[in-house]
């Protein structure tokens, strides 16, 4: 008798948009050329919409600037007809970053940064990057954002009191967040819902750009009760307040006359994400007892973060694992979950009610 052949694995059908010929040639050449894909384009978001439906790509990246119809718009249409994945192409400049966050915020799971110089040659060099951000994508669940919900969070705490850093004491302990791929969307599940008067201070490593993190930390900031700030220097940490990494840097925790403070350091080429988790978690360790951190895993590809917060649960702190009923991609808070490294396991929209309760 003879063996049945072994089908070839079905090839990857992503749609690419973007107003850019040289652009669109580009990007469906380097995913052609893996063997993995089979790809399709359009120039806009209303030729993208009709696309899809006509070729039902398993994952769609699309220009955030475009005539006709702007990646925005079309991104709202996708999520609400053709839910999918979608890694947003965007400009690394101010601009662009607030445009993709929103991107974010809306369902988008991903973005690649667009060059500004010579298109072919700048997406050659992060070409693997690329193809690894797509092909993951199209593991990912797309959530499709409540704006509706967000805007009336927003506008009530807004005309709240925000609460004061307090005090010149050092923190009785301390919130670390690790997070990537799907993060800003997520955090905007977490760290609303957080009261004006949490005790600890939360520090935040989203894996993100640097021209990125000052516009993600002001979105936040217009969202949650506490304080959200960027930390691009030395900043001794207060009640009151969340922290988010600034990209381009790691960050670390210290004590420092009598205070914790953290402070932005170069890029440790020992690891491979940044800013690092692993190395934020770490250095907590070092500067404050376990029993005072607590540390939460978020989705994100990859691993980082999940060794550092399994030794501070082993040491006595306290984890968390985003499930992944909610993970976008369940990559780092999975292999937390693997290394028997976390205290709970919870959807997204029950870690805020957690830490409240541990932190009292």
């Amino acid at each position: 008798m003879a063996l049945a052949a072994h089908a070839a694995p079905a090839r990857i059908r992503v749609l690419i948009v973007d107003d850019s010929a040289l652009m669109r040639k580009v990007l469906r050449d380097m995913f052609v050329d893996t063997g993995r894909f089979e790809a399709q384009t359009a120039r806009n978001g209303a030729d993208a919409l009709l696309q899809i439906e006509r070729y039902n790509p398993d994952v769609v990246t699309l220009d955030v600037n475009m005539p006709e119809m702007d990646g925005l718009t079309c991104l709202s249409h996708i999520m609400a007809r053709f839910p999918r994945p979608v890694v947003m192409v965007s400009s690394i400049t101010q601009k662009g970053a607030a445009a993709t966050l929103e991107a974010l915020g809306l369902g988008a799971v991903d973005f690649i940064g667009k060059p500004g110089g010579t298109v072919s040659l700048e997406l050659d060099a992060v070409g693997g990057e690329i193809v690894a951000k797509v092909e993951a994508a199209t593991r990912a669940r797309p959530r499709i954002a409540r704006a509706i919900a967000h805007a009336t969070r927003a506008r009530v705490e807004q005309a709240a009191p925000r609460p004061r850093p307090a005090s010149n004491r050092a923190p009785a302990g301390l919130v670390l967040i690790g997070v990537s791929t799907g993060g800003p969307r997520t955090l905007e599940d977490i760290l609303p819902p957080l009261p004006a008067d949490f005790p600890w201070p939360v520090v935040v490593a989203q894996h993100m750009p640097a021209a990125f993190t000052g516009s993600f930390a002001a979105r936040l900031d217009n969202m949650c009760a506490l304080d959200v700030r960027e930390v691009g220097a030395p900043t001794p940490l207060a009640a009151g307040l969340i922290y988010i990494a600034r990209g381009g840097a790691d960050l670390l925790i210290e004590r420092a006359l009598g205070r914790i403070v953290a402070r932005p350091v170069a890029e440790d080429p020992a690891y491979r994400w940044h800013p690092s988790v692993d190395k934020l978690v770490a250095s907590a360790m070092a500067a404050m007892e376990a029993r005072c951190l607590v540390g939460v895993e978020l989705t994100g590809m990859g691993d980082d973060g999940a060794r550092a917060m399994a030794a501070l649960l082993k040491a006595g702190g306290r984890t968390i694992a985003e499930d992944a009923s909610t993970a976008v991609v369940f990559g780092m808070p999975g292999e937390l979950v693997r290394l028997g490294g976390a205290s709970k396991v919870l959807p997204c929209d029950q870690i805020a009610a957690q830490l409240a309760a541990w932190i009292k």
